[in-house]
């Protein structure tokens, strides 16, 4: 079967410019691309096709003869023409055109064909734990902190090079901080090995940091607690991690927060629980207390006849939602607390107490249980 016309292929007339043939073959080449069209062998050949043309007419020699002689003229000149498909060959212009499609179709397409140039290496992110006290999460805080991060050289200004030197354009790869070899039909860039991404050679280092551009230093940071703020919750201070290298971006500080306990109060979300004892008397008669909360002394009344373990809850008694509206409450566990040491006029009292207690229906709970008792073993 004879051989299409390169011309009819890549859908332009003889007078095209390098250019014109260039955006032709592109269009066709991601239309058909392999990877765009799995397992599809009539796209493969129409790929395969677009670019044995495309070779022959961006390369000058090639295309005059092309011209001149038609395909008899140019037999064996193609990587595609034989040692079959994207075996061999030397692909000229192909080679950029080939970088830029395999770019687009990763989804990192260039625009306005210019090329990546790589920077330095961006900072390291930082983590510090960060110990505040009960009452700084619950109302807010301003923390001074002190860390050791590299920071931006101030003799040479993050260049590395010594004061009076410029870096030098690394001869490996121009300046564009990456190489390219031809891999079949592709062109697969990577860093280079030699400058490390940055485009430069230090061919005179800084003294004070050794070329690196950037040097060890203790800082102080002063860090602002939100109010409502819990044990193991991070704060992000953008650009306070390690500093980046050739002008890339420094990294980020999170400051994780640790809460310290408190000698009353336990935490639970946003509210608050706290353990309250009172006497036999109190719970027994009733009373007016005075209990604590974040923002001092409030009264409660304890009814007569509570119970050990009786909750009563505070509205508003709590902590304040980190970052939106509304207080958590205050919960207060009653404990009657029994006295672990009496006076003589006390026991007493207990003795007199302990037969009424025996004779009055006044325990509904134990007279309940016993009774409960004499059922089970009877």
């Amino acid at each position: 079967m004879s051989k299409r016309d390169y011309y009819e292929i890549l859908g332009v007339d003889r007078n095209s410019s390098k250019d014109d043939i260039k955006k032709a073959y592109r269009k066709l080449a991601l239309k058909y691309h392999p990877d765009r069209n799995p397992d599809n062998k009539d796209a493969e050949a129409k790929f395969k096709e677009a670019s044995e043309a495309a070779e022959i007419l961006l390369d000058e020699n090639k295309k005059s003869r092309y011209d001149q002689f038609g395909h008899a003229g140019v037999d064996g000149q193609s990587g595609f023409g034989q040692g079959g498909f994207g075996q061999g060959g030397d692909f000229g212009d192909l080679g950029d055109i080939f970088g830029d499609i395999f770019g687009d179709i990763l989804g990192g397409g260039r625009r306005g064909g210019g090329r990546r140039r790589h920077r330095g290496t961006p900072g390291n992110d930082l983590q510090m734990t960060l110990d505040v006290t009960f009452e700084e999460a619950a109302f807010g805080a301003e923390k001074n902190i002190s860390l050791t991060r590299f920071v931006e050289c101030v003799t040479c200004h993050g260049s590395g090079a010594k004061s009076g030197t410029q870096a030098a354009t690394c001869d490996m790869c121009q300046g564009m901080g990456e190489v390219r070899r031809q891999q079949g039909f592709f062109t697969v860039a990577t860093t280079c090995p030699k400058c490390q991404g940055s485009g430069q050679m230090i061919t005179d280092p800084c003294g004070t940091c050794s070329g690196q551009g950037r040097k060890k230093k203790k800082v102080d940071l002063a860090v602002k607690v939100p109010v409502g703020i819990d044990t193991n919750q991070r704060l992000k201070l953008s650009g306070e991690g390690d500093s980046g290298t050739q002008g890339a971006p420094n990294g980020d500080l999170y400051v994780v927060i640790n809460v310290l306990n408190h000698s009353i109060f336990e935490r639970d979300g946003f509210n608050l629980h706290c353990m309250v004892p009172i006497s036999f008397s109190q719970a027994a008669l009733g009373d007016e207390i005075e209990v604590p909360t974040l923002n001092g002394k409030v009264t409660v009344t304890i009814p007569e006849g509570t119970q050990s373990g009786k909750k009563m809850r505070l509205k508003g008694k709590g902590i304040q939602r980190l970052g939106a509206y509304g207080v958590g409450d205050l919960i207060l566990t009653i404990h009657v607390e029994t006295p672990t040491k009496v006076t003589g006029e006390q026991r007493e009292i207990f003795k007199r107490l302990a037969e009424l207690e025996s004779n009055d229906k006044s325990h509904p709970m134990s007279r309940g249980f016993f009774d409960k008792v004499k059922d089970l073993f009877h």
